[in-house]
């Protein structure tokens, strides 16, 4: 890129020359739908909109060259913004909470499922060549809200179509769609409803998928984002025990991703209290030294442990599932020890190390309750008898979430342009919140670059 007066314009390369067109990102957040875009541009957006001082003082660091504004996106006025300038992209994620099927029947807010209306202000007084705005599925079915603030099941979607044809009235063609973060590169499968709205007489499009069936890429998985250096205690090593659900959802997943599974995840590279147990199932296994009386070889297989109600987890061969603003995801690790008096025939099934009466237990039926003491199991990995001798479990942290979401490795999440640190809580609830970037990058490509190439030719 070429820096001309403290600003980075378009790279000479791409053809493009924006003569002082501007994109804006409202509810910019900590920054996923700025960064896609400038990933598209090589420039990056000129304003970015947010109410939340954490997420503007997280995009702030990460984009230094974009004007930011930390204030509600009605207090901020298009036309003074944008000083006379026109407008090539205005980009809008406005909150989804309180159109999301996750929110259940708590009350919804009008104000906030009203937050969409912005774009039809700028519309309205700016009139950007190119609107785009995302938001869950369930943004197709905005209607009014009944005395108790629940939907009104009779007018479902009046809203939404009363907001397309604001938008239609100004002269824009509108189209929606549901995407997959999945499909354009993301290693999560967040599904998301894009709206894109365009007045300049070129056509709206639709990317095609870069990746999974039908291209020529595979889905990137949840297993590249992890950080396999960092050690999975034992949850039967803990302090204070872990909640019975939380158990019984380990249960499952070992049950489904491990015990039923014929090709589990196999860590390629594992800590377990100290040891490093760098291997593929693929290749002979190495002696462990501290290996159980009668010799065994060790191996570690993985799964992601979702902390949601009546959600077992996900394998870590598929994309991550949807990153939430809370800290929900963990991944677990089941220690599996090689047993060398086999038999040609093995017959697997699980071994409870606890209780009275019969403790042989089937792998068609769900593994009892997992104490904080004891451990159990046998499984079979390829034809070769395992005993589960050990079961891990961490939550995921920060960066492997926002790597999940599709986020550059170099991008700052623990601090902002101050040297402040942002806890935790803040981190995820930024990368819950944000768009994964290869949505927009997708999206900008498509319907900003590409057209411009093609009217530059």
């Amino acid at each position: 890129m070429e820096k001309e007066n403290n600003k980075y314009r378009i790279n000479p390369q791409m053809g493009l020359n924006f003569s002082g067109e501007l994109i804006v990102d409202n509810f910019a957040g900590g920054g996923g739908a700025s960064t896609g875009i400038e990933m598209a541009l090589g420039w990056p957006v000129d304003i970015a909109i947010n109410h939340d001082p954490e997420a503007i003082a997280m995009h702030t660091i990460n984009h230094p060259h974009t004007k930011h504004y930390c204030e509600s996106v009605w207090k901020v006025d298009p036309v003074k913004a944008c000083n006379g300038k026109p407008v090539a992209l205005a980009w809008f994620s406005p909150d989804c909470t309180h159109h999301s099927k996750a929110r259940g029947g708590k009350p919804k807010s009008k104000q906030i499922r009203g937050l969409a209306w912005v774009a039809v202000r700028w519309a309205k007084r700016v009139k950007p060549r190119v609107i785009i705005l995302e938001n869950v599925e369930e943004f197709q079915d905005w209607g009014p809200l009944l005395e108790n603030n629940q939907p009104c099941p009779i007018r479902k979607g009046d809203t939404f179509r009363h907001f397309v044809s604001q938008l239609q009235s100004y002269g824009y063609n509108v189209e929606w769609k549901e995407l997959r973060a999945c499909d354009y590169g993301a290693p999560t499968i967040r599904k998301r409803l894009f709206l894109i709205a365009r007045c300049d007489g070129q056509p709206i499009v639709w990317p095609p998928a870069t990746h999974g069936p039908g291209t020529e890429q595979p889905y990137r998985t949840a297993a590249e984002c992890i950080d396999w250096s960092i050690p999975c205690p034992s949850i039967f090593e803990r302090k204070r025990p872990l909640a019975e659900n939380t158990l019984r959802r380990i249960a499952k997943g070992i049950q489904k991703f491990v015990i039923d599974n014929p090709k589990p995840f196999i860590v390629p590279i594992a800590h377990y209290n100290g040891r490093d147990l760098a291997h593929s199932i693929e290749q002979p296994l190495r002696t462990i030294t501290a290996s159980p009386k009668g010799g065994a070889f060790s191996l570690v297989t993985a799964f992601i442990a979702k902390h949601y109600t009546g959600v077992t987890g996900s394998s870590l061969t598929e994309p991550l599932h949807t990153v939430t603003s809370k800290d929900h995801n963990a991944l677990v690790t089941a220690q599996l020890q090689k047993r060398n008096n086999h038999s040609d025939k093995v017959h697997a099934f699980l071994v409870k190390y606890y209780g009275s009466g019969d403790n042989a237990v089937s792998v068609a039926e769900p593994i009892h309750t997992i104490t904080t003491k004891e451990r159990f199991g046998l499984v079979t990995v390829k034809g070769e008898l395992y005993q589960i001798v050990d079961i891990g479990m961490r939550m995921l942290t920060p960066r492997e979430l926002y790597t999940a979401n599709g986020f550059p490795l170099d991008y700052i999440i623990d601090h902002d342009a101050t040297g402040r640190r942002l806890t935790k809580t803040s981190q995820v609830a930024r990368c819950g919140n944000a768009v994964p970037p290869y949505f927009s990058k997708a999206l900008t490509e498509a319907n900003i670059v590409k057209p411009a190439t093609e009217i530059a030719a």
